[in-house]
């Protein structure tokens, strides 16, 4: 089987791990990951950030490594076609991208094509600003996420930290500490399997 192609969908401020992991991850088994951002070229950096849990009420917030932009957000835009998932990564960045149309007619192609919509952390955010996507779904993200899930007609499971949950092709999880989980399951949705000898 061929690989696919994933559109990563980022934006200043994106958790770092839920970019590096989750690119390097797929493109082992032989997948091809382009990380856009809106305005963004090939070759442009894109600051990240990290987030933890230190024993404070919300988490804590550092500065990540620089990511490299792989492909122009505009070109991606126009063959969308191309692309066999999308993969929204966490962190601070949905929370800005969410209102760029372009970002949200992204969404909208990936959803009424029904391909596979790959959701983590805060990245549930730019689904919702998308009408319908979360819509009678079944959504795991970062519970400060849950009530906005609701309101955009979603169901929020409390996953734990390190479990991921399929409704359907959409693939969500918590955080960056079920990468593995999520992975695994955004896998199966491609179709990918991996066998050991």
């Amino acid at each position: 089987m061929p690989g696919k192609k994933i559109l990563m969908l980022t934006g200043d401020f994106t958790e770092e791990y839920e970019i590096f992991v989750f690119q390097q991850a797929m493109e082992a088994v032989g997948h091809t990951v382009h990380v856009v951002c809106p305005d963004k070229r090939a070759g442009d950096i894109l600051r990240t950030s990290l987030h933890d849990f230190e024993g404070d009420q919300t988490y804590t917030e550092k500065l990540g490594h620089n990511v490299t932009i792989n492909k122009t957000f505009s070109e991606a835009a126009e063959q969308l076609d191309q692309y066999h998932a999308v993969y929204c990564a966490g962190g601070r960045g949905p929370e800005y991208i969410r209102t760029d149309k372009r970002v949200q007619a992204m969404v909208r192609h990936f959803h009424e094509q029904r391909k596979p919509i790959f959701t983590i952390c805060h990245g549930v955010q730019i689904l919702i600003a998308v009408d319908g996507v979360v819509s009678g779904k079944t959504v795991g993200a970062l519970a400060a996420c849950e009530p906005e899930v609701t309101l955009a007609g979603g169901t929020y499971i409390d996953l734990s930290p390190t479990e991921a949950h399929v409704d359907g092709s959409m693939v969500s999880a918590k955080g960056w500490t079920a990468l593995a989980a999520f992975m695994r399951e955004c896998l199966k949705v491609l179709g990918t399997e991996i066998r050991h000898n």
